[in-house]
């Protein structure tokens, strides 16, 4: 079958690798339909993390199930499904408690196209044919009437914008909610999106990257120019989207005393300064790691279903399948490859 493939900084092509087969009764193989590209892999692609051999991409995924396990129960051949873009087993004691990234019977970063990091290929979903070795645990149904190009980014970057206000809009309702962008592309604009569908006061969106400002203005936020100076002032929750130091101080700046910020971040290499002091006396609360996939599909389907959110919005490139190798590494915000 064909997979795409990286083979150097920059060198992707379709490559022909053997297709999976079902390895146990509560696995499923599928056939992806449409992938987004995540804001990381254009950091995988460009050799910013050395791969010692080439590697499948794509892991944000909308598939057709193609063949179940016999003890797969709740899903049938020909259904669509979202895909969790990491493995994990759902029985577990860190998947029991909603922990999914970092399930107890895989290794640390077990995620589809991202081989680099984990330093174990589990393929990718620009491929022909792959396999879902807990399907019960990781694929989230969607329904008929939604369009699956729509869906392609839910499994990773539609559910790490969501998860990076939701909690914090549950515990203080109707707050502002300010979004620094200062480097990731997708992330923050269904931070906001999502922000906005739960209900907070004001979104303001603070960026230098003018297509980003654009692009989040249509979607209901408030556009902030900035050269990550000084703030013009704090609000009660702050994402963090980014890769520079500058934009992180930016962010705690921005952060009123007893308020959350919450990074959505991965800071590569070496030390990243954090102002402990100025977080201690101001009582900001600081969350970091991972979204848990398979986790938080239960919580974002429905209001994808009911039209409240809606990661289309966010998409601005979608491409024949055929195409992926030409388009992967294109400066899109979000781009999709979809068979047509």
């Amino acid at each position: 079958m064909k997979q795409l493939t990286c083979t150097g900084p920059s060198a992707i092509e379709w490559r022909d690798v053997p297709e999976p087969r079902l390895q146990g009764g509560g696995e499923a193989l599928v056939r992806p339909l449409a992938v987004a590209r995540c804001d990381i892999d254009l950091f995988l692609t460009s050799g910013l993390f050395p791969a010692r051999e080439p590697f499948a991409l794509g892991h944000e995924c909308v598939a057709e199930i193609v063949e179940l396990g016999d003890a797969v129960r709740g899903f049938e051949v020909g259904q669509r499904t979202v895909v969790s873009f990491q493995v994990s087993c759902g029985t577990c004691r860190s998947c029991a408690a909603g922990h999914t990234a970092n399930c107890d019977r895989y290794p640390v970063l077990s995620d589809y196209g991202m081989q680099p990091l984990s330093g174990v290929e589990y393929g990718g979903m620009l491929a022909d044919v792959v396999r879902v070795p807990h399907a019960a645990a990781m694929l989230a149904p969607i329904a008929p009437a939604l369009d699956s190009a729509a869906l392609a980014s839910v499994s990773d970057n539609v559910l790490d914008g969501y998860r990076a206000v939701a909690p914090h809009l549950a515990a203080t309702p109707g707050a502002d909610v300010l979004i620094v962008c200062h480097g990731l592309k997708s992330v923050p604009l269904y931070a906001a999106q999502a922000a906005i569908a739960l209900g907070a006061a004001h979104v303001d969106y603070a960026s230098d990257d003018a297509e980003a400002l654009a692009l989040a203005e249509r979607l209901g936020a408030r556009p902030l120019r900035t050269d990550f100076e000084k703030p013009e002032r704090r609000y009660p929750i702050v994402v963090d989207a980014g890769l520079t130091p500058v934009g992180l101080r930016y962010a705690i700046r921005a952060t009123a005393p007893e308020g959350t910020l919450q990074s959505v971040s991965f800071y590569a290499g070496g030390d990243t300064p954090m102002p402990l002091g100025r977080l201690y006396t101001l009582g900001i609360r600081f969350f970091t790691g991972r979204a848990h996939a398979a986790a938080l599909l239960r919580a974002v389907m429905p209001l994808i279903e009911d039209g409240r959110l809606r990661p289309q919005d966010v998409t601005t490139r979608v491409v024949d399948w055929d195409d992926a190798p030409a388009a992967y590494g294109e400066p899109a915000i979000k781009l999709v490859v979809q068979r047509s």
